[in-house]
């Protein structure tokens, strides 16, 4: 049976869900999956590091049961007080890297340079952080191409949702022109109790207060973590290259209360709506913006913290693409989706590499 070892880099609420998935159904996911999943390696930058390097695995279940604020691994065979991250990634026995820490939307810091150290050391990546993929998607695919490993960002979208892979796999034979997508649930949840009648202003503490806003909502309200989801988006399914520049971005400041209880009294819904389209000459235009949409619209429905994209095809005209856009359980179920992926390519790479030998013989 194949065993993938990995290495969690960033221990919070996605790569330590992760962890439950393994310890609760390890079993149950290698039957399932026809692969085991072991943790060799963890990296929190309050608990410290801890690597397994005598060819075992961490014992996952002691350090779930601790609050993820208490977490020490400094006394512990293995641990150290200090994240040590590019040793961990570079150095660890793991097969494959899970990188789910803090980025910084500007520059992608600091999960860009965790991705390129586990290409550049020969190990599969996957991520949910946008930043590096949005902003440096390209060249860490050619890197990985150079080195022979997987670089995957399922989850750097609409969390567990499959909507990148949806569109690679099963839109063959489709011209997918472009898409429009309510991809981030704070705003979503914001602007629903607006039309409620709260204010802006409480309705921003009330998301913050169940989870779904950050202490700073700014990237949420003012879109710019949907701006990040459109450049990944247009890049991977219409091949575009955008930068930041290129997609214009208005956030929820822009609008009033008065504005969207009047619209919803028309019987339109304002979305905080990612687009993008292919123009006549092959280009790609792309904007982050309010818009007030008609109640026959695909997405004037979704709701809270659901996320969707409408894909604009030839065959099929719009097809909608949606499911929960947050969560840390979800996002994880996509680092999975992601190990899944790397083993499908790994396992065709073999199979061909046996066939050539077949050949030769």
């Amino acid at each position: 049976m194949t065993r993938y070892d990995l290495a969690l880099i960033g221990f919070g609420g996605v790569n330590r869900a992760l962890a439950e998935l393994i310890a609760e159904r390890g079993d149950t996911l290698e039957a399932e999956l026809g692969f085991g999943l072991r943790v060799v390696a963890i990296t929190d930058l309050r608990a410290g590091s801890l690597v397994c390097t005598d060819g075992g695995a961490i014992d996952l279940a002691p350090l779930l049961a601790v609050a993820p604020g208490e977490l020490d691994f400094s006394g512990l065979a293995g641990g150290s007080p200090d994240p040590r991250n590019e040793w961990v990634i570079r150095e660890a026995p793991a097969d494959i890297v899970a990188e789910a820490t803090f980025t910084n939307p500007a520059d992608g810091e600091p999960a860009l340079s965790h991705v390129r150290w586990a290409i550049e050391a020969g190990k599969h990546v996957c991520t949910t952080n946008k930043g590096p993929v949005a902003l440096h998607g390209r060249a860490l695919q050619e890197l990985a191409r150079r080195h022979g490993v997987c670089f995957e960002f399922e989850g750097t979208v609409m969390s567990g949702t499959p909507v990148l892979r949806t569109a690679r796999r099963m839109f063959g034979g489709l011209a997918v022109h472009g898409f429009e997508g309510v991809m981030n649930g704070t705003s979503n949840y914001v602007l629903g109790r607006v039309e409620s009648g709260l204010s802006f202003a409480d309705a921003v503490a009330e998301a913050q207060a169940l989870g779904y806003a950050e202490a700073d909502p700014t990237a949420d309200i003012e879109g710019h973590d949907v701006q990040l989801k459109v450049m990944i988006l247009a890049n991977e399914v219409l091949g575009a290259d955008l930068r930041r520049a290129d997609v214009p971005c208005t956030g929820l400041s822009a609008l009033t209360a008065d504005d969207v209880r009047r619209a919803a009294a028309e019987g339109l819904r304002w979305k905080l709506v990612g687009s993008a389209a292919r123009r006549p000459d092959g280009t790609v235009e792309a904007r982050v913006a309010p818009v007030a949409l008609p109640a026959e619209h695909p997405l004037a429905g979704v709701c809270g913290p659901v996320n969707a994209v409408a894909f604009h095809t030839d065959l099929l005209g719009a097809v909608t693409v949606a499911g929960p856009g947050a969560g840390r359980v979800e996002t994880a179920y996509a680092l999975l989706s992601d190990v899944l992926a790397v083993h499908e390519r790994t396992a065709n790479l073999a199979g061909a590499e046996l066939l050539q030998e077949a050949g030769r013989g």
